[in-house]
């Protein structure tokens, strides 16, 4: 007698470590920006050294509040999809919808294009042997195709090709910020006190704005939590060993840059952690940053890969119309559809800024006009996302909470009022590409109701 199959479909597999998600992490947050122009940006908006350093005390906390919001409700809904749970069960399928489109055309698929093109202009200046890439070479976009293409197959192929790939990248760019560190605090002779390079540029709110910048992506803790091993338990270690891991970061790698460079050559000018090699250990340092800087997008790369795929993967086990992103690969372990489909629209984002001058006119600078497409939307969402603990806590109040936001609900009040004002700053400092990123978000809308988005039968996630 035959043994009848099975007809539930395959599910993620509980198979990361508190280390693995760490990993995923920071390995998303830590990009270019803390090597080039963060620490210089944040430097031009604050008096003082003591001020700078305090702007990034203060995003470190600032995040800190968000992770414990994000641990609250990621392990009492420790869902493959992340945000997306818990923007649906507090706004509703609509809400939600819009979240994984934007997530999908803007947010994460923009990302992936952003930093590809970092990854990108970094080799294009590597094989160029540190001369100048010509104006209008397409270097940087074959380097950022190939990034896109090839680490989206790494993660087709698997959760253990994927996972050590993200471990080894992740590892090798956290050693080089402590190496540019030690060669700033240790190495480098101390710069000579002297006063402002020019008038400084005072704005801390701005500064903060630039900080917030350099810490992004801590959010994407959340799509591994259907993955984390006993995450009820470990998504609050994930979270808050993340955000003090980067802070400690940030924080030496700025002093170091401080003792170097000196808080008027900090303001002076970017590319704060090539200057700080090259006093410290002469002209190959500068090689060393950027190879460094390709590592760390590289890493960002294959963690926003791996995290956006998630997101694809949850709307697709809750709706019809989009049932193919929501198939999970038994044998690779691994949304195999999502991952393809997440690749495919980045790889059109990643060619868009190269197809005539009239975009580049409009858009400037690849990285930049990504970065102008994603903020606004991204800022939105977690926004939402912070009111989700408010309003999941009256309409759900039974269900198991195994972690709670401490000094409730003042703690949630000052992330809100964060994502608020981060929402604004996007709309407000950026140009073009803002309101790009804000026209696909409600391009969105009719597409809900044309596709007729029903929910599929039975309980949603």
């Amino acid at each position: 007698m035959s043994t009848p199959q099975s007809s539930t479909p395959a599910a993620p597999e509980r198979h990361l470590g508190v280390f693995d998600a760490i990993c995923i992490v920071v390995g998303i947050v830590i990009g270019s920006f803390i090597f080039f122009l963060g620490p210089f940006l944040v430097a031009q908006n604050t008096a003082s050294p003591g001020m700078m350093l305090l702007a990034w005390v203060g995003g470190g906390f600032l995040c800190l509040c968000g992770a414990l919001c994000y641990a609250e409700l990621s392990t009492a809904y420790p869902k493959v999809g992340g945000e997306y749970s818990y923007i649906s069960r507090a706004f509703g399928p609509e809400v939600s919808f819009l979240f994984v489109w934007a997530r999908s055309t803007v947010i994460q698929t923009g990302s992936i294009a952003m930093l590809a093109y970092v990854f990108g202009k970094n080799m294009a200046q590597l094989v160029s042997k540190g001369q100048e890439v010509p104006e209008g070479s397409l270097l940087p976009m074959l380097f950022a195709l190939a990034a896109i293409v090839a680490l989206s197959a790494v993660n087709i192929l698997g959760w253990k090709a994927d996972k050590w790939t993200q471990n080894i990248l992740t590892a090798a760019k956290v050693l080089g910020v402590v190496a540019i560190a030690v060669v700033g605090l240790l190495v480098a002779p101390a710069a000579e006190s002297a006063g402002p390079a020019e008038p400084p540029t005072v704005g801390f709110g701005l500064a903060m704005v630039f900080v917030l910048i350099t810490f992004g992506g801590w959010n994407e803790a959340a799509y591994v939590a259907g993955e984390v091993r006993d995450a009820k338990r470990n998504m609050i270690w994930v979270l808050l060993g993340s955000i003090t891991l980067l802070t400690a970061l940030y924080l030496l790698v700025n002093v170091a840059y401080l003792r170097a460079l000196g808080f008027a050559g900090l303001r002076s000018g970017p590319a704060v952690a090539a200057k700080t090699m090259s006093i410290g250990v002469g002209e190959w340092g500068g090689t060393a940053i950027t190879v460094l800087i390709a590592i760390s997008a590289l890493g960002a790369v294959n963690g926003c890969i791996f995290t956006g795929a998630r997101a694809m993967y949850a709307l697709g086990t809750d709706y019809k119309a989009f049932g193919f992103l929501g198939r999970w690969s038994p044998r690779l372990g691994a949304p195999v559809n999502a991952l393809l489909m997440q690749g495919a629209l980045a790889v059109v984002l990643a060619v868009l800024p190269n197809l005539g001058k009239g975009f580049q006119k409009a858009f400037g600078d690849e990285a930049q006009a990504m970065a102008e497409y994603t903020t606004p939307v991204f800022w939105l969402f977690m926004m939402l996302v912070g009111l989700s603990v408010f309003i999941l806590r009256t309409w759900e109040p039974k269900v198991e909470r195994p972690f709670r936001v401490p000094l409730f609900p003042a703690t949630v009040v000052v992330f809100v009022l964060l994502c608020g004002y981060m929402l604004y700053s996007g709309l407000n400092y950026t140009q073009a590409g803002a309101l790009v990123g804000v026209g696909v978000l409600l391009a969105g809308v009719p597409l809900y109701f044309l596709t007729g988005a029903r929910r599929k039968e039975g309980p949603q996630s």
